[in-house]
């Protein structure tokens, strides 16, 4: 039996799911070796001890209506390991003021003026609840910035006080620059379609209201699911970063960063955009320069081990708005939100999330990092904490910027591939681990296809 050789340049949970479906796939037919330089596998899927729990610092939750980590979880013997929130419910910080989530919004972007009461102004009220009756002017298939699109409908204030804390959750950047097609899809395909209005899109674009948990997890954290992969996958891992990939007769020889050769004879390439931008250069140069277009942020997670019985409010979290006296940019409430405590119940953990993209605070010392967390927390609560344990968590560069455009830049990154190279990555099709998974699925299918029959 002919052994095909495969390697993918990258183990985080897109390299990783790659290597899986690959594995499942072809069974013992493939040779399947991994590169990552780094301490572990799993990428910005990390899970630490922090106060006797095993504590996310990377990644955290998962939509849990999306299909791919419920049935990959299925697949690898996994499915009694999701779990879901306790149902309590996120809050948002504005004008020095907590404030429960609006409801009836898509991405912050509200239905109607009532969702919208107490947060803004009655200026802004007002405009809301007038947008139906004012022309609106939409090219399908365009891809304006969210938050151009967000002020000129309902006002600035909108953007601040409900979109932009969001969007900054999910992709550490604004609603000023992240396209409308990657943030809220349905809603451009409903304006594509001709909706009268900016609150009839909305409308008819939220999703309809099961009572099932919007988000899910993994008990034990996403290290048992990193774990299960590698497992599954039976890959060789090279610790090692790769360097250069260049074509050899039908394949390819990769470097590594410590002088190694490696004969391939497909390629998936899951590593961050700029990376890949170095890297097909040489084989690849329209998918390089596609590449090095995305821009990333910078991220930083502090986690923290607090005594429990602290008077925090029973809601899983909080996001800030746009303008506010803080330093994070969102504070979960982990204990709360998921339902564990450590030690017998003494402790509890929350996280403090820090960095836009653009912003300088990633930078800053861990020491600097955590006297702004506890500070933060007095502010929004009005609770002192003197943490029992710490864990703070770079992300640097980890987290690419889905601008205006975006769908069409990857679009053109994928056609200018090799049929032998497949890319996998968070910045693709979407930044959560259900887009990766199914990205990492569709790079193994497409150098799969590439493979000649025995």
């Amino acid at each position: 039996m002919v052994t095909t050789s495969y390697c993918v340049v990258g183990g985080g949970i897109s390299g990783l799911a790659a290597a899986h479906r690959l594995r499942a796939t072809l069974g013992d037919s493939a040779d399947i070796t991994v590169f990552d330089p780094a301490d572990r596998l799993g990428g910005l899927l990390r899970t630490e001890a922090l106060g006797g729990m095993s504590v996310d610092v990377g990644a955290e939750a998962f939509i849990a209506r999306r299909p791919e980590v419920p049935a990959l979880l299925a697949e690898l013997g996994l499915a009694d390991r999701q779990r879901s929130t306790t149902g309590v419910r996120p809050l948002l910080y504005s004008r020095r003021l907590l404030h429960p989530l609006p409801p009836d919004t898509l991405s912050g972007i509200p239905s109607s003026a009532e969702s919208m009461t107490g947060l803004v102004d009655a200026t802004t009220l007002a405009r809301i609840a007038g947008e139906p009756n004012r022309p609106l002017v939409f090219e399908p298939g365009s891809d304006p910035a969210l938050g151009a699109l967000v002020a000129d409908r309902f006002g600035e204030q909108v953007v601040a006080c409900s979109v932009d804390p969001l969007i900054g959750g999910v992709y550490a950047g604004s609603a000023a620059t992240v396209g409308l097609r990657s943030a809220v899809p349905g809603l451009a395909a409903l304006l594509d379609e001709g909706a009268a209005s900016l609150t009839e899109a909305v409308r008819r674009a939220l999703p309809t209201s099961t009572g099932a948990p919007v988000f899910g997890a993994i008990t034990g954290g996403y290290q048992v699911l990193v774990n299960a992969l590698v497992r599954s996958a039976g890959l060789r891992w090279v610790q090692s970063a790769v360097t250069q990939i260049d074509p050899l007769g039908d394949g390819w020889l990769l470097r590594d960063a410590g002088g190694g050769h490696h004969r391939a004879d497909r390629v998936v390439v899951a590593v961050p955009a700029p990376v890949l931008a170095r890297l097909a250069t040489g084989f690849a140069p329209r998918a390089a320069a596609a590449a090095s277009r995305i821009g990333n942020a910078s991220s930083v997670v502090v986690a923290m081990a607090v005594p429990a019985g602290a008077a925090f409010p029973a809601n899983s979290g909080v996001l800030v708005a746009t303008g506010e006296r803080l330093h994070t940019k969102a504070i979960t409430l982990t204990s709360r939100k998921w339902g564990d405590r450590g030690y017998g119940g003494r402790v509890e953990v929350l996280r403090l999330s820090f960095g836009r993209f653009g912003d300088s605070r990633t930078s800053a010392s861990d020491a600097e990092l955590v006297a702004w967390s506890v500070r933060d927390l007095e502010a929004v609560f009005g609770v002192t904490v003197d943490p029992i344990d710490v864990r703070v968590q770079r992300w640097p560069a980890a987290m690419p910027q889905y601008r205006s455009g975006h769908a069409g830049l990857v679009s053109g990154l994928r056609a200018a591939l090799p049929p032998t190279i497949a890319v996998a990555g968070n910045y693709l099709d979407g930044i959560g681990v259900p887009a990766c998974i199914a990205a990492a699925d569709r790079a193994a299918a497409a150098v799969i296809r590439a493979t000649p029959a025995p």
